[in-house]
């Protein structure tokens, strides 16, 4: 029997009760920007949440395609959520070492490919490790299980869709990286990436939804004014971008914690719109 989620997101509680629960699959997705000197595939060998797998969203990829983690297709992402044990009626906990930062997109992608039992760890490792709870080293053994994908691309959105939008203001693209990196005052962690932000989108970085002590999610009425006084009132369907498709996924699941309708990620995001020279980059 599937042990139901209680919402998008879990408690650390939830998760320490459920440890032994044979639906449930724990999933150790942390990842790290280039600019950061960390591998998170040697820290999760070192301590993790006991029973949980790696995920490694740059593994789980298109591998055609030279923009990091691209979604792979559905065959490709059955494959590797299979070796992991992974079949279609267990319930999926993501969760990163940050607190809340790459899990969610993690979350997104079983989202993407027809799996709705996934939710994120609010707080992650990070509050894991603050109340002292168990972790384990090594690798964790898993029985491969038979997993059936299908990709929804009413999820997702690639180039030509963004360029389309820029024309029909369709929907509204909302960019979560930092004000500076959005407005062009500060460099982007990528060499050679040129700054600013796509014409007609909006800034909310994805941090403002974060409470920085904790890691978890503020609470839904902080999360619904950083939304609203950014303009993005659930009025207008949503894309949601970032540096290359991760934390674009905070603010989705930010909008499914208050109710909104989440819209789409550019999977691509400012690594594929930034790195290119036929694009069009506002600062202002």
């Amino acid at each position: 029997m599937t042990t139901a989620l209680p919402g998008p997101l879990v408690s650390t509680d939830w998760l320490a009760a459920h440890l032994d629960d044979s639906s449930v699959r724990i999933l150790d997705c942390s990842y790290h920007l280039p600019s950061v000197d960390r591998n998170a595939r040697e820290e999760y060998a070192e301590g993790h949440i006991p029973g949980a797998q790696f995920f490694d969203i740059d593994a789980v990829a298109d591998p055609e395609n030279d923009l990091p983690h691209m979604l792979p297709d559905a065959d490709r992402f059955a494959a590797a959520v299979a070796l992991l044990g992974i079949a279609n009626a267990h319930s999926v906990i993501a969760y990163d070492c940050y607190g809340v930062f790459s899990a969610p997109r993690v979350w997104w992608t079983f989202k993407v490919f027809g799996h709705e039992n996934v939710a994120v760890l609010d707080g992650g490792l990070k509050k894991w490790q603050a109340e002292d709870r168990p972790l384990a080293g090594g690798d964790e053994s898993s029985v491969p299980a038979v997993y059936q994908a299908r990709k929804d691309m009413r999820l997702v959105r690639d180039l030509y869709a963004v360029r389309r939008n820029i024309d029909t203001g369709a929907e509204l693209f909302v960019d979560a990286r930092s004000a500076g990196r959005f407005h062009g005052t500060d460099p982007e962690p990528r060499p050679g990436m040129r700054s600013g932000h796509v014409p007609g989108s909006v800034n909310l970085p994805f941090d403002r939804l974060i409470d920085r002590d904790t890691g978890c999610f503020r609470s839904t009425e902080d999360i619904r004014v950083a939304f609203d006084d950014a303009g993005i009132d659930g009025t207008v369907p949503v894309i949601t971008s970032c540096g290359s498709g991760v934390t674009a996924c905070v603010l989705t699941l930010g909008l499914d914690l208050i109710g909104r309708p989440h819209g789409a990620v550019y999977d691509g995001s400012w690594t594929e719109w930034g790195g290119r020279p036929d694009t069009v980059v506002e600062t202002a």
